[in-house]
This record gives C-alpha cells, structure tokens and sequence, in this order.
C-alpha cells in the first residue's frame, strides 16, 4: 500500500487530480491571444541532435517563461479540427531501486499502438525516464511520427505545495531543465523539442522567472485524461472525448506500472476522433498554427 500510495502522488503530481496552479495573468496568459508573438526558430537547450525549427511563445513581462495550453482559433468559424496528444513519461530520481526490481515505467505497447495507428503526439520525458529506458528514448525520438519534450530531470516540483512531491530549489530549475535536455542528448534522441512541462501542472511567477535562461515555453493542457491509477479504458476514452475542441491539448501518460489502461482507451479515442473529423498532430504543430 505504501507503494501505491506513493505512484498516486508521483501521477496525481502529473495533473489527474486537479487543475494545475497557473500564474497571475500578469505573468502569462495561459492560453495566448492571436497577438502572441512566436518564433520560427526555437531557443534551443541541448537536445540530442537540431531538431526542426520548432515555434516557441515570446517570454512574458520580465523574461517571464510563456505558458501555452492549447491553440485558439482568430475567429470561431475557423477552428481547425486538430488536436495534440501527449505523454508524460514519468520517473522519479529516486525511483531507480524501484525501476531495478522490476516495476515498469514505460509502455512500449503505446508507443507501438500509436505507430500502428499513425498518430503524431509529443511525448514529455523525464531525463530520469531516457537514462533508465535510452533505447526507447532514442527510437522515439528517432521516430518522425513523435517529438521529445522536457518534462523535468527529477520529476520533482517546481512550485509547493504540489501533491506532495519534492521541490526543486528555485536556483536549481534552470539546470534540472538542461540535465533533462542532456540525458536526452546521451540517449541519442534526435527530435527534441524545447518544451516543458511542469511536473504536476504546478508553478508560479518564481519558477517561471527561474525558468528563464533555459529558453523554453512551458506547455500544459487543456484536457486531462483521468488515465492516472485508471481500471477502465472506456472511461478513459469518453473523459477525452467529452473535453476535446478544436486545438485541444490532452495530458495523457507513458507509464505502464500507474497507467494500466491508456493504450486500451486509445485504441477508442482515435477512431471516434477521426469520424468526427479531427486529425492528430504534435504540440509543435498545434502551436504553428
């Protein structure tokens, strides 16, 4: 039970329980207005290998690191059907005795149903989760189909309280972010994107003032699978077909050990999405557009 209970705070601390703390509007807008400035090419930390020429959000007020949640059409009738899924790929820096004695962190049956099934997605990687799994590391991001995004070395939060997970040290952010961006690199992960998100959806103006001189746009979501700890799949599929517009962004994980279900639930989502007319895109493109 303690086990468990732990995994609960490690995937409820990855956004399942509750909407994650945003700034003041001051700091970012969240969802940015068609007067949000974007780059054509993206500041890039130290990803495995260039990746293509990514759109980032211009910094907020101060340096402020943007946050982007999903894309927002300049004019209702011209909503696009397109929605972006993503992946958190979760592990701690100290689940590696956990990760020895045979618990499983990944979830290569997702991977393998998504490239069956031909849907691009933006996978959100520890650089915990590429150190104790590279091979896989490096054939997603070897893989046109999938981008590699930062999701934190430690899995620890950048804000607190944050479902009871450790904290990070506001002078340590910055380079927790790029030690995630080099185990990628060690991996030989090659489309690596500089993106972040923040573990548990947790963080303030501090950490996104802290976050600054990684040059990254933090990117959340704006719907939330319920796939943490989940039983059923159909339950799942219909907590992501009831959220999804055009240009949402689904917060999903690549966990197999706290995700039992999420391959099962997206063998549902696609299909039912494709007869409404959606196509599936990475986070990068939903923020091109």
């Amino acid at each position: 039970m303690a086990v468990l209970g732990l995994l609960g705070t490690v995937l409820v601390g990855c956004g399942e329980g509750a909407a994650p703390k945003a700034p003041s509007a001051k700091a970012s807008a969240g969802v940015p207005s068609p007067s949000a400035s974007t780059s054509a090419t993206a500041a890039r930390p130290k990803p495995g290998a260039e990746p293509a020429a990514a759109p980032t959000m211009a910094p907020g007020p101060g340096g402020l690191t943007p946050v982007y949640t999903r894309r927002v059409a300049s004019a209702p009738k011209s909503a696009e059907k397109v929605v972006a899924l993503t992946f958190d790929a979760d592990m701690t820096a100290d689940q590696g005795p956990r990760a020895a004695r045979g618990e499983r962190f990944d979830n290569p049956e997702l991977i393998a149903t998504l490239r069956r099934l031909k849907v691009d997605a933006t996978v959100f990687m520890t650089g915990r989760w590429a150190e104790e799994y590279p091979e896989q590391a490096r054939s997603i991001g070897g893989d046109p189909l999938f981008e590699i995004a930062n999701h934190s070395y430690s899995h620890y939060a950048f804000a607190s309280p944050c479902y009871g997970l450790p904290t990070v040290a506001g002078p340590d952010m910055a380079a927790d972010v790029r030690r995630a961006f080099d185990a990628f690199r060690d991996a030989g992960a090659l489309n690596v994107v500089p993106y972040f998100r923040f573990p548990g959806g947790c963080y303030d103006d501090a950490a996104l003032r802290a976050l600054g001189p990684a040059g990254v746009t933090a990117v959340q979501w704006d719907v939330v699978s319920g796939d943490a700890f989940a039983k059923d799949p159909d339950a799942v599929a219909e907590q992501v077909l009831d959220g999804v517009k055009p240009g949402s962004l689904v917060v999903m994980h690549c966990t197999r050990s706290a995700a039992p279900v999420t391959e099962r639930a997206i063998r549902r989502i696609v299909p039912e999405l494709q007869a409404r007319g959606y196509r599936f895109v990475k986070v990068s493109d939903l923020m091109r557009g």
